[in-house]
């Protein structure tokens, strides 16, 4: 993957990348990385920055010394320490001549088609200003709930809904190892994520993130799927995309070959997953060949949803089949799951569709 090649990159910056074990930030750091940018932007490249950062400044500013603290009171330093990091990006991208737009996104935003759709055009317009979109979790009002709780997803999902060409998540260290113990079985490419992937990783964080390699291959997922390419790389050097250009370390994940739309693309990055509708094996062949999926073959739903809600499509087997958006509630399918189209009115009182979930919006996984 060479990165001077990509119309368009989102760059993720963790909290250690930006904020020093003391809670201070890294000036002289992120002066560097703007180097980087400029000469991306001279190249004609557009740039996302989706940053860490807020909570660890809020408790760094605010004298909390306690590295975890509730979610009520972590809202509260977001919203403190989401001030001085803008600011700080303010100052030194202005040193370079470059504006910035700040863009603070819930999952809402991302997940609601409609919404995901104004957050691209918000994207394209800070393009055309020049300017380079600086992005969030705006951890100030989401709840647990409702939040992605790590920014590698968020940046993954920034990525596929920009139609970025490459994700590059500076980390502190230089990608995915084959032995957490051994630095130099670095993978240097990943074309499919499997459980022999998912068993090397290791699952603790650090000081300020909320993340951790897991979180990492979760965005990858999203990227590939998406027909993104994604890089883990080092942060910790000063001009690190200068630095992963000339050393060419990295862990690469491959995207995969795509034909879906842009609105496909969407479907199959969702984050929902909670969500399930289990279907029959006959369901599961009409799907595979293009049908969409009726009551009939529904054999049992998992979770509440609405109508319109990214939901995943399982067999049997509890092996993945589809991510799709379903056309009625979960209360609506209990009632009419294993029953023919034409009964759904009369079992629900109401006219409907006759599709549980219509082909247009089924992506096969």
């Amino acid at each position: 993957m060479h990165i001077n090649k990509a119309k368009k990159i989102v760059i993720k910056l963790g909290s250690s990348t930006i904020v020093d074990e003391k809670g201070k930030f890294k000036k002289k750091w992120l002066l560097s990385l703007i180097s980087d940018i400029k000469k991306l932007k001279k190249n004609k490249q557009e740039v996302v920055l989706v940053s860490s950062g807020a909570i660890a400044l809020g408790q760094s500013y605010l004298k909390i010394k306690n590295k975890k603290v509730k979610l009520e009171m972590s809202q509260a330093v977001a919203s403190v320490g989401q001030i001085h990091l803008i600011n700080e990006f303010q100052k030194l991208f202005e040193k370079n001549n470059i504006k910035i737009g700040q863009i603070l996104i819930t999952p809402d935003d991302t997940e609601k088609r409609r919404r995901a759709l104004n957050a691209r055009r918000t994207f394209e317009n800070l393009f055309k200003l020049g300017a380079v979109p600086v992005v969030n979790e705006n951890d100030t009002t989401a709840t647990s709930e409702i939040k992605y709780g790590d920014n590698d997803r968020l940046a993954a999902r920034v990525a596929q809904i920009i139609g970025a060409d490459l994700l590059i998540i500076l980390s502190d260290v230089d990608g995915l190892y084959e032995s957490v113990s051994n630095k130099k079985s670095l993978i240097k490419k990943v074309e499919i994520i499997n459980n022999n992937i998912i068993n090397l990783v290791n699952k603790k964080n650090n000081t300020y993130g909320s993340g951790g390699m897991l979180t990492k291959l979760e965005a990858a997922k999203i990227c590939m799927n998406a027909g993104c390419n994604m890089l883990i790389a080092n942060g910790s050097n000063f001009n690190p995309i200068k630095q992963i250009i000339k050393k060419n370390l990295f862990t690469w994940f491959v995207p995969k070959i795509s034909n879906l739309d842009a609105r496909k693309k969407w479907i199959i990055s969702s984050l929902s997953s909670s969500a399930k509708i289990y279907i029959d094996q006959g369901a599961s062949k009409a799907l595979k060949s293009g049908k969409s999926l009726l009551p009939s073959g529904i054999t049992k739903v998992l979770g509440a949803f609405k109508k319109g809600d990214n939901i995943l499509i399982v067999d049997n087997n509890n092996n993945d089949v589809a991510r799709a958006l379903s056309s009625f509630t979960s209360d609506e399918i209990n009632k009419i799951k294993g029953l023919q189209s034409d009964q759904i009115e009369n079992i629900l009182g109401y006219a409907s569709k006759s599709e549980i979930v219509h082909k247009d919006d089924i992506v096969i996984l």
